[in-house]
């Protein structure tokens, strides 16, 4: 089993601030992601789809598992395409919350 897969068993954990991950470790859980770009202070990824039917209907599955993880990432939405930007506003950078979504929200894309 991969480390993403452990990523996407895992909960977030409240967070009530303290300091971003390490460069070193951020680096690490990204190297486990498939296709999240590192951004200043935050992982991205862009996900596209056939119709604006599916997107919105992925757009609601992540907004299922953001209001079950207590966790929200931005999104930008057009036609076809949804970028999803994860960052802990709580720690002014990335937590570990965000790479345990983002694998998530991988494992959401795959159904």
């Amino acid at each position: 089993m991969g480390h993403s897969s452990k990523l996407s068993a895992q909960h977030c954990r409240p967070c009530n601030g303290g300091t971003p991950l390490p460069a070193a470790e951020a680096q690490r859980l990204l190297a486990e992601l498939d296709g999240w770009a590192l951004q200043e202070q935050a992982i991205a990824k862009s996900y596209e789809f056939v119709n604006h039917y599916q997107l919105l209907a992925f757009v609601n599955a992540v907004a299922w598992l953001s209001h079950r993880e207590d966790h929200h990432p931005e999104m930008t939405l057009g036609y076809n395409k949804c970028r999803i930007t994860y960052s802990t506003h709580a720690v002014g950078g990335l937590s570990e919350n965000d790479f345990i979504c983002a694998a998530k929200v991988d494992a959401l894309f795959q159904l």
